[in-house]
């Protein structure tokens, strides 16, 4: 079994937020008892910014550093969060993921991430941090109902063509 830990990123205007400082922190502490392979910081930079949420996360992180520490700087949904992730870890023979997370945002995760990492042979595990959510953060999320079947497929479609 080999552990891969998954942070997707979040950010206000451009800088990370206190949120996503949070979740490096469960991550490293995650990271300190299971020793990944691989801890995978997904995210992408907003127009007019220089670094994307990844960078600012590998610079940010508090954790170990003899595990190998990749940044994924594409990804601006969930969905794209899962699929751009993905490849990184089966390229490192990674088996069992937790992804790290709000809990408010755990539901779509569970949902992106079970159904893609689980097509590919991956165990997942969603490491929810019990943060409290903005009302920002649930309204996002209650929209986000609306679009996640396209963007599932949209993943789907863009894993079809990466494999080639």
């Amino acid at each position: 079994m080999s552990w891969g830990i998954v942070v997707p990123g979040h950010s206000r205007r451009g800088a990370l937020s206190a949120r996503c400082r949070r979740l490096l922190e469960h991550a490293a502490e995650l990271a300190e008892s299971r020793a990944p392979a691989a801890v995978v910081f997904s995210g992408w930079a907003p127009p007019g910014r220089a670094a994307s949420e990844a960078e600012q996360m590998l610079a940010a992180w508090p954790g170990r550093r003899d595990v190998e520490l990749v940044v994924e700087t594409t990804a601006s949904t969930t969905a794209q969060n899962a699929s751009r992730t993905l490849p990184l870890l089966l390229a490192r023979g990674v088996t069992d993921t937790a992804v790290v997370c709000a809990a408010a945002h755990a539901p779509r995760v569970r949902y992106f991430f079970g159904r893609l990492y689980g097509a590919a042979g991956l165990r997942v595990e969603v490491s929810a941090v019990p943060l409290r959510p903005t009302p920002v953060a649930v309204g996002w999320e209650l929209a986000a109902v609306a679009v996640r079947r396209r963007q599932l497929h949209a993943a789907l479609a863009e894993l079809e063509t990466s494999r080639g």
